[in-house]
């Protein structure tokens, strides 16, 4: 994994370069060069092995690993601790984006343009290679920074001869770690261990093929269990396509 994700870095380190410039006098933000989305439930006894899949790609320079917790599984036993029916919503959003089946648990979405079994690490490593290959003429900068109280987002233009859809500008809050002793359902028995687990994900404009600049004040869009936040842009009218940007801040 540790050679693919280096050869993925060369293909998208141009993204982070315009990140990393807007946000000179600031906290820079970390260099995203793919985004995994796992959408996990606590109630589901096929999902700890994904989990533990994802901690490791969290820990992988440059890959934004987000645990997305689904509350469908509730009803067998145990009411998943991080669960959010936002999640649930943008799990079937990606579900019907793709054409496929019922909903399930593990999937891992990659890069908002294709899902995979979330505990098959060659597939996911797959996916990763081929999906920032279809992107890496459409990569967007995307600066996030932080200056006094308030939040700054910088997009710039799109790619010269790019063909690219309006986007969606997505902030995410999420904590780094949970750690849940689960005591009923499939997994009772089990501490599981969760890796930037949104609490959040809030769309707060819309990218027109245009550099813009977007100022939160922070007060209004963190809470108490925010650790940590991204900001997304990524394509489509309900914001679940094609994720062409993205930036990293810590708190």
């Amino acid at each position: 994994m540790v050679l693919l994700i280096k050869r993925v870095s060369v293909i998208l380190f141009t993204m982070a370069m315009g990140s990393a410039a807007a946000g000179a006098q600031e906290a820079a933000p970390r260099p995203i060069t793919a985004i995994i989305e796992l959408f996990t439930s606590q109630g589901c006894s096929s999902c700890p092995p994904a989990d533990a899949l994802l901690k490791t790609y969290a820990e992988t320079d440059g890959v934004l690993a987000l645990s997305l917790p689904v509350d469908y599984w509730d009803y067998i036993g145990w009411k998943d601790t991080l669960a959010s029916p936002k999640n649930t919503e943008r799990q079937r959003s990606y579900v019907k984006a793709f054409g496929r089946g019922p909903v399930y648990t593990p999937q891992a979405v990659i890069n908002g343009v294709t899902d995979v079994v979330g505990s098959d690490q060659a597939a996911i490593d797959r996916a990763i290679m081929k999906s920032s290959r279809l992107l890496e003429d459409r990569r967007v900068p995307v600066g996030f920074r932080r200056q006094s109280s308030s939040l700054i987002v910088e997009t710039g233009a799109g790619p010269d001869g790019a063909s690219l859809n309006e986007a969606t500008i997505w902030l995410v809050v999420m904590r780094k770690s949970a750690d849940v002793n689960i005591k009923r359902g499939e997994n009772s028995g089990k501490t599981i261990s969760y890796v930037n687990v949104v609490r959040e994900m809030t769309p707060i404009g819309v990218w027109n093929g245009k550099p813009g600049v977007l100022q939160l004040t922070m007060a209004a869009v963190m809470d108490p269990e925010t650790e940590d936040s991204v900001v997304l842009l990524q394509e489509g009218a309900n914001g679940t396509g094609a994720i062409v940007g993205a930036a990293w801040l810590n708190r």
